[in-house]
């Protein structure tokens, strides 16, 4: 069987120690043969550590789109403001694509990918990798199963933790909305779509409210400088201290997220390096005090949400939680199902009966990336390019650009008092 081949355009912590890794579980499948990034040390890695031709590195996505196809799919790993005219590029050249979360800044670029795919007859998967996790299947299928009967509401909670908050919102890529996209987009369009996808409704209304309430000039500690350092007078209480968190996460866990952001095949003379090195390229300050940045994002916003069929939901993304992960209640006309990622438990409660306690440990021993949905997807991804048959959590680019036009939608509510917005207007604008 030929092989699929890939370029990866975008060789960050997704592009190269995500999906490229990936990619290697599959040898016989799949070979990764092109590869961009406007970083020259990241093209470097790359290229000796998959073998790739000179002539297919390439200093940018807009270079590699620049020459004919070079490849089946393109993977666009490129940061969230860059996700647009790069897929549209890939699919005028013919490329199928694995499109990272989210596909586009707005309501109009989103319409645009999907239908360019359809017209030009190509699969476009967008990067919702909670589907693919044995935990969410499961969640799917006891619904499907009628564990909860007709679903009425559900309540859901984004636990962002407050050292992801400071690392990726405060101090890191998604930390100014303009530059990037808002939060609510940038890190739940995953939750939007597995509340979309849990429930098999499409969403009518929204409406929001949320702050950026903590993590500005005026919660400083007093005498704080602009950068972590031990000359700071919290230098030894703050939990927010980078030289302490990045260089005791490097301790714990070597070579990994997030350590492995700050400074690529992480040293501690090369992480102390960047921490005091200021602005990298793309715009973060991992060494900069979290009260001093110039961050705009929220740290905390709710949503409600009226779905078909009058089933509403309440959603909750926050930073002031001490560990990540979704927790999620399910409730209908016949039973309850409450489901927490973080710890792999889901408990069935169908009324008149025992609860059931279901541990998803016991269920798969993959929690690598994203509690083992990225490997998944990338299976899913490869047995539709090879016409197998299509597993239900797959989705058409059409649907998954719904959950971006719910999380926009919030946000126009957000920036207008929490006015209620209608989808289906918000989405034809």
């Amino acid at each position: 069987m030929k092989k699929i081949t890939v370029a990866i355009a975008g060789l960050g912590s997704r592009g190269l120690e995500t999906y490229a890794r990936c990619l290697e579980k599959y040898p016989d499948r799949v070979e990764l043969v092109a590869i961009a990034d406007i970083r020259p040390d990241r093209v470097a890695v790359a290229a000796e550590r998959y073998h790739i031709a000179p002539d297919m590195c390439f200093d940018s996505v807009e270079s590699m789109l620049k020459v004919p196809r070079l490849a089946d799919v393109m993977f666009i790993c490129t940061p969230d403001h860059l996700h647009y005219q790069p897929a549209i590029g890939a699919l005028n050249l013919g490329y199928h694509l694995l499109l990272e979360k989210p596909a586009a800044r707005s309501v109009a670029e989103c319409r645009h990918i999907a239908e360019l795919a359809q017209e030009k007859g190509l699969h476009v998967i967008v990067c919702h990798v909670l589907r693919y996790t044995v935990f969410f299947q499961t969640l799917k299928q006891l619904i499907a199963e009628g564990k909860v009967g007709r679903i009425m509401n559900v309540e859901g909670i984004e636990r962002v933790a407050y050292w992801h908050q400071a690392h990726s919102f405060v101090r890191g890529n998604w930390h100014v909305a303009a530059d990037t996209t808002p939060m609510i987009l940038a890190k739940c369009c995953h939750d939007m779509d597995m509340l979309l996808w849990l429930t098999d409704k499409t969403c009518e209304r929204v409406t929001s409210f949320g702050h950026l309430s903590h993590f500005t000039a005026d919660n400083a500690p007093a005498g704080a400088p602009e950068r972590c350092s031990a000359d700071c007078p919290a230098a030894d209480t703050c939990v927010y201290n980078a030289q302490r968190y990045y260089m005791d996460m490097f301790r714990r866990h070597g070579d990994s997220w997030p350590v492995n952001v700050v400074a690529p095949e992480p040293t501690e003379e090369k992480i102390l390096a960047a921490l005091a090195a200021g602005k990298n390229e793309a715009g973060c300050d991992y060494g900069r005090c979290v009260y001093r940045m110039n961050n705009d994002v929220v740290d905390h916003q709710v949503l409600n949400l009226q779905l078909a069929d009058g089933v509403t939901v309440a959603f909750t993304m926050t930073a002031f939680t001490a560990t990540g992960g979704r927790v999620m209640r399910i409730c209908g006309t016949a039973g309850e199902i409450f489901a927490d990622m973080e710890r792999n438990i889901i408990r069935v409660m169908e009324f008149g009966r025992e609860p059931v306690e279901i541990d998803v440990r016991k269920l798969t021993s993959d929690f690598s990336g994203h509690g083992g949905g990225d490997a998944r997807m990338i299976a899913d991804f490869l047995d539709l390019l090879e016409d197998k048959p299509m597993n239900p959590a797959l989705t058409t680019i059409a649907r998954s650009v719904e959950s971006h036009y719910v999380a926009l939608a919030a946000e126009e509510s957000r920036l207008n008092g929490g006015q209620v917005v209608v989808i289906d207007e918000f989405a034809k604008a």
